[in-house]
């Protein structure tokens, strides 16, 4: 089991141990800089109130421990603190405000142009991030020059094969995956014998659906426990499993995104 500081992505692919003299040296035409977004919330009676950051830290070492070995991708240290509003008044729960975390990223977005450092992404591993982050990669790269890019590990389909229609419908927080996953790199975290099964009656018209955003929600709104999912049928075998398909899927997007040219999205203007 690795610790927080090891592995490839802190060995060898972490920004900040490096020193200002080998940063200001280094070529950065093609450096991809990840920054991955968490929260500190309430995950139900059974999970701790760190697991976004911590599965966010899992996913980046599986996916750099997969990366080649000359991949220009670093890895700076995670924002544990997310905008985790919806979740405010359960006990545990630290979250900024929308303008304090559109602050934090915008400066250190500014401070990694000021280094030289031209592609940055988001990795974000709290649903209550995504909004304000797809708001704030247009505005660092209005005001710095950026190129901005966006990744959420779900994207890359990582637990389709290892959950049901009925989890994939509904559980949304603290359900099967997420317990599955914490409880393959810190089981000693999790509290197996008060996981709940609460799957909130989302509505499914194509029209009017939770994942089309129809409506505004908090926690309160859509579950008495806090958990939005079966964390009752989670192991740390399948976590593990889908930390070990993860790790592939998610340095195949790295350097996909690193590699990725914004010039490329102009087309040659035809004339008649």
């Amino acid at each position: 089991m690795l610790s927080r500081y090891q592995g490839n992505a802190y060995d060898r692919r972490f920004l900040p141990r490096l020193t200002t003299q080998e940063i200001a040296a280094m070529n950065k035409d093609d450096v991809l800089i990840v920054l991955p977004v968490g929260a500190i919330e309430q995950h139900g009676p059974h999970m701790p109130v760190y697991t976004d950051t911590l599965i966010g830290e899992s996913f980046m070492a599986a996916a750099f421990d997969c990366l080649p070995e000359d991949a220009p991708i670093w890895l700076l240290p995670s924002i544990g603190y997310g905008k985790s509003t919806e979740h405010a008044g359960h006990p545990g729960t630290i979250t900024l405000s929308a303008k304090t975390l559109m602050a934090v990223l915008e400066d250190i977005a500014v401070s990694l142009a000021r280094s030289g450092f031209r592609k940055l992404l988001l990795f974000n591993t709290h649903g209550g991030n995504a909004d304000l982050l797809g708001m704030m990669a247009r505005e660092i790269r209005i005001a710095t020059g950026l190129a901005v890019y966006r990744l959420e590990p779900g994207a890359v389909g990582y637990s389709d094969s290892f959950t049901d229609e009925e989890e994939k419908a509904g559980g949304i927080h603290a359900g099967d995956v997420e317990t599955s996953l914490v409880m393959a790199v810190r089981p000693e975290w999790v509290r197996a014998e008060l996981a709940p099964k609460e799957l909130p009656r989302f509505p499914t018209s194509r029209s009017f659906s939770f994942r089309a955003k129809s409506f505004a929600w908090v926690m309160d709104d859509i579950s008495r426990t806090g958990v939005a999912g079966d964390a009752t049928k989670a192991t740390a075998a399948r976590g593990e499993a889908m930390l070990k398909e993860a790790g592939p899927l998610l340095a195949k997007a790295l350097m996909e995104i690193a590699a990725f040219d914004m010039e490329s999205l102009r087309a040659d203007i035809e004339r008649g």
